[in-house]
């Protein structure tokens, strides 16, 4: 199609450059100009009616004819994310490296030493994955939009970790009239604590950095291959479940090394479940998506402080029926039971949710900085 049949009495295509100036003057390349037409909902059928085929070809024709300083110009390698460097790979095993310190201190001491001990590696272990979010494929910095970050996120994670350490140990010895005592960092206390699967998961954050990063790397170089929305949704649908996929199996291994070394119940069912919610939860967030991830995170802990304090509850005069569901979920399944399924429900609502919205090119506009 000519550019002069275009410019005759009606040029839509300047119309639309107008609309969209900011967008067209900052871009660095035309994939930019196309995610943040998707992201204003600019569809393939929208742009036939700019006598485009797709999103893509109109992107392309905006870049062009957009006016630019002389000293701006298209990055030529924006495709490519390179490799994580070696610091970033340190910074993924640095929490696990500093929970299997914390452990192995733990079965070496008792006592006050212990509690000193177990205070000392939960504040370790805290900075490491703190520092592991800050920078690399898992950081936020440079990919969500300032004021987007949801309150109450983190309190819920804080909560799910801190469940899957000491919540299970609770219950079962809340349903049986416990617990006798407060938790002395081992697995057959009045209060025990499950060690392997806090290990496991901390182990686990080295996968979901390389899951990331793969689906980072995976995706871009999709956005820049494809000349539309649809094939390039329907080509990072399946690279998003792959990632998943390694990251389950990578963790799932490492529930069974550290049962077997530590001689303790590795859960399975619940830290694969609260392992799954935690690594889509960070997928979302760190593509801008922030609501649902705390919606589905509060969501999960709200039902396992609810079925906490059933139990507890239930102890008060005329209120022995409100432990009647958990007393019959722990006695058919166990007290993982509880867990898995909180976290299980709200991680396969996050894969439905993130199948849709991490499909989308404009999701991978906002992560282009990526390191």
């Amino acid at each position: 199609m000519s550019g002069a049949a275009r410019r005759g009495a009606v040029d839509p295509v300047k119309a639309l450059m107008r609309r969209h100036r900011d967008l067209c003057e900052r871009a660095v390349d035309p994939l930019e100009i196309a995610a943040g037409l998707e992201a204003h909902g600019v569809t393939d059928r929208t742009a036939a009616r700019f006598r485009h085929r797709d999103v893509f070809s109109l992107a392309e024709e905006m870049y062009a004819r957009v006016s630019r300083a002389p000293e701006v110009s298209p990055a030529p390698e924006a495709v490519d994310v390179p490799r994580m460097a070696v610091g970033r790979v340190v910074l993924s095993l640095l929490p696990g490296t500093l929970c299997a310190a914390a452990v192995t201190g733990l079965r070496l001491t008792g006592g006050r030493t212990r509690l000193a001990v177990a205070v000392a590696g939960v504040l370790a272990v805290t900075l490491g994955v703190r520092a592991l979010l800050r920078r690399g494929p898992l950081s936020t910095l440079g990919h969500t939009p300032a004021g987007t970050s949801t309150p109450g996120t983190r309190a819920w994670t804080y909560w799910l970790i801190a469940y899957a350490v000491l919540g299970d140990g609770l219950l079962g010895a809340a349903v049986t009239g416990g617990p006798d005592g407060l938790p002395d960092g081992t697995a057959t206390g009045p209060w025990p604590l499950a060690v392997a699967p806090a290990l496991a998961l901390a182990l686990g954050c080295a996968p979901a950095t390389w899951a990331a990063q793969l689906f980072a790397v995976r995706a871009r170089r999709r956005l820049a291959a494809s000349r539309g929305l649809e094939e390039f949704a329907a080509s990072v649908r399946p690279l998003l479940l792959v990632a998943f996929g390694l990251f389950l199996g990578a963790l799932a291994a490492l529930l069974a090394v550290c049962g077997a070394v530590l001689h303790q119940p590795a859960g399975p069912a619940q830290a694969l479940t609260l392992g799954a919610l935690l690594l889509l939860a960070r997928l979302l967030t760190i593509h801008g998506f922030t609501h649902a991830p705390a919606v589905a995170l509060g969501a999960a802990a709200t039902v396992e402080a609810v079925a906490q304090a059933s139990v507890f509850a239930a102890r008060l005069p005329g209120c022995g029926p409100l432990a009647i569901p958990v007393d019959r979920l722990v006695a058919a399944w166990g007290t993982g039971c509880v867990p898995a399924l909180a976290c299980g429900t709200a991680a396969l609502a996050l894969l439905v949710h993130a199948t849709r919205t991490l499909s989308r090119a404009s999701a991978h506009a906002r992560a282009e900085g990526q390191p």
